[in-house]
C-alpha cells in the first residue's frame, strides 16, 4: 500500500538559455519575478495550497541561488517532520548515476527516493512556469478516468504552438497524438509540462528510457509519444492563467501584466497565496521629487525620480531626475541621476551611473526591443545603450570601451556564454 497519495517532483535543473543574461548565474526557476518572488515560488505554493507536502526539487544547472532560496522550505510550510521539501542533485555512487541527461533521466536517477516515499501517484512539474493551479482537481480527473498518465493541457495561440509539445485528443479526452515542438502543429492544445503518473507506470517507463539507445531521455520527446500508443493517457484541460516565461519577451510581458487594472494573475488572492521567503527591509520611501504611476515598488526601495508602468523589486534606489518606464529593476540596483530606462530589464545589484540612457529609441533597429543588463554590472556615466542589447553580468566600468553601444549589441566578459562582441 502507498504511504502517501501523491509525491510532487519539480524539474528545476534546466539552463533557461533563452532568458540569456538573466539565467547566466542562476537556474531559470530562481529568476526573480513580480517585484518579490522567484519563478519557482508558484510551483511550490501550488503544491502546499493543493495539500501536497512531499516535494522533491531536482536541481542541476547553477543551483546555488535556488538552494539558498528554498533552504529547508520554511516559507512554504515545508519544514516538516513528516514530508517537506527535498533537494535532489545529481550524485555519484556505485549505481548507474550521472548528470541528469534529460527530464525522464532525472526521475530515473531518483527512483530510490520515490520508492522510499512510496506514493501511489507522482506529480511531475516544471519549475519554470507562472500559474496558480489546484493539483487536486487534476488528480481527481486522473483517478476518475482510471488513467495511467494525465497531462495538463492549455490552448495557446496558433502562432506560438511550435514552441510547445502539442497534443491531439479524441472526444473522451484521451491523447491520440503528441509531438514535441512540431514545425507544423496539428492542434493548438499544448502540454504544460505537468504530468500525473501512476507510480508503477512511471518506474517502468523511465527504466526503459534509461536503457534505450538514441534517446534524449525526455518526457515530451520520448516517453509520452510512446505511451499514448498503448496506455491510458488523458489530457486535463486548464483554462486559467499560465505563462511559460521561457523567453525575455514572455518574461517581460508576464511582469507587465501584473500592472493591469484587472491582472490575469491575481497575487492578492487570500484563498491561493503565493509564498516566498520574507525579506527584513524597511518600508518604501518616496522622496519629494518622486512620481510613481501604475507600478509595483518592492519594500526597502527609495524613489526620488519618476517611475512609470514598471516593476521595481526591493532595495532599489532611483535618484532624482532619473526616469524608469516600462521596465523591470531587480533587487538592490541603483539608478543614477538623470538616467533614463525605457523597456529594460535590470538584474540584481546593478549600478547605473548618472546620465545613462538604456533602451534608446532606434528607428533603424527591427529586432527585439527589450534591453537586458546582467547581475552585478556597473554602467559608467554618460553611456547610451540601444534597443535589444544584452549586457552581461559582472561588467565593470573599465569593460565599457565605448559610451555608445548600438542596438542589438551583446557585451559580455570573456568566458561567459557568448563572449564579447
Amino acid at each position: 500500500m502507498p504511504s502517501i497519495e501523491t509525491l510532487a517532483m519539480i524539474l528545476a535543473g534546466g539552463e533557461g538559455r533563452r532568458l540569456d543574461v538573466l539565467s547566466e548565474k542562476r537556474a531559470k526557476p530562481a529568476v526573480p519575478f513580480g517585484g518579490k518572488y522567484r519563478i519557482i515560488d508558484f510551483c511550490l505554493s501550488n503544491c502546499v495550497n493543493s495539500g501536497i507536502y512531499y516535494v522533491g526539487v531536482l536541481t542541476q544547472y547553477n543551483p546555488r541561488s535556488l538552494h539558498e532560496h528554498i533552504k529547508i522550505g520554511k516559507a512554504w510550510d515545508l519544514d516538516r517532520i513528516k514530508g517537506g521539501v527535498f533537494i535532489l542533485q545529481p550524485y555519484i555512487s556505485d549505481e548507474r548515476t550521472n548528470w541528469y541527461r534529460g527530464t525522464a533521466d532525472a526521475i530515473y536517477q531518483n527512483l530510490r527516493f520515490i520508492r522510499d516515499i512510496n506514493p501511489g501517484l507522482v506529480l511531475i512539474l516544471s519549475g519554470d512556469h507562472i500559474y496558480k493551479m489546484d493539483y487536486r482537481k487534476m488528480i481527481k480527473f486522473h483517478l476518475e478516468r482510471e488513467a495511467e498518465v494525465t497531462i495538463s493541457a492549455i490552448e495557446v495561440p496558433w502562432e506560438e504552438a511550435s514552441r510547445f509539445g502539442i497534443m491531439e485528443v479524441n472526444e473522451e479526452g484521451r491523447v491520440i497524438g503528441f509531438e514535441e515542438k512540431p514545425r507544423f502543429p496539428a492542434s493548438n492544445l499544448a502540454s504544460m509540462g505537468i504530468y500525473v503518473f501512476s507510480r508503477d507506470i512511471l518506474e517502468e517507463e523511465v527504466k526503459k528510457e534509461a536503457m534505450r539507445e538514441g534517446t534524449s531521455y525526455d518526457f515530451g520527446k520520448d516517453v509520452i509519444p510512446r505511451l499514448i500508443t498503448r496506455n491510458r493517457v488523458f489530457a486535463y484541460r486548464f483554462e486559467e492563467y499560465w505563462k511559460d516565461v521561457g523567453t525575455l519577451t514572455a518574461f517581460w510581458e508576464a511582469n507587465m501584466e501584473l500592472l493591469q487594472a484587472d491582472p490575469p494573475l491575481n497575487l492578492r488572492d487570500d484563498d491561493w497565496p503565493i509564498y516566498t521567503p520574507l525579506e527584513d527591509r524597511p518600508p518604501v520611501k518616496l522622496g519629494r521629487t518622486a512620481v510613481v504611476e501604475n507600478s509595483i515598488i518592492g519594500s526597502g526601495s527609495v524613489i526620488n525620480g519618476i517611475v512609470e508602468h514598471s516593476v521595481i523589486f526591493g532595495g532599489v534606489y532611483v535618484a532624482e531626475g532619473a526616469r524608469v518606464v516600462d521596465s523591470i529593476v531587480m533587487n538592490d540596483s541603483k539608478i543614477g541621476e538623470n538616467s533614463f530606462l525605457d523597456r529594460v530589464i535590470i538584474d540584481k545589484q546593478v549600478i547605473v551611473e548618472r546620465e545613462v540612457y538604456l533602451g534608446k529609441e532606434d528607428e533603424t533597429w527591427e529586432g527585439e526591443s527589450i534591453t537586458v543588463v546582467g547581475k552585478n554590472c556597473h554602467i559608467p556615466s554618460g553611456t547610451v545603450i540601444g534597443k535589444g542589447c544584452r549586457i552581461g553580468p559582472d561588467l565593470a566600468v573599465d569593460d565599457f570601451h565605448s559610451l555608445l553601444i548600438k542596438s542589438g549589441t551583446v557585451l559580455k566578459k570573456p568566458g561567459y556564454s557568448e563572449g564579447l562582441k
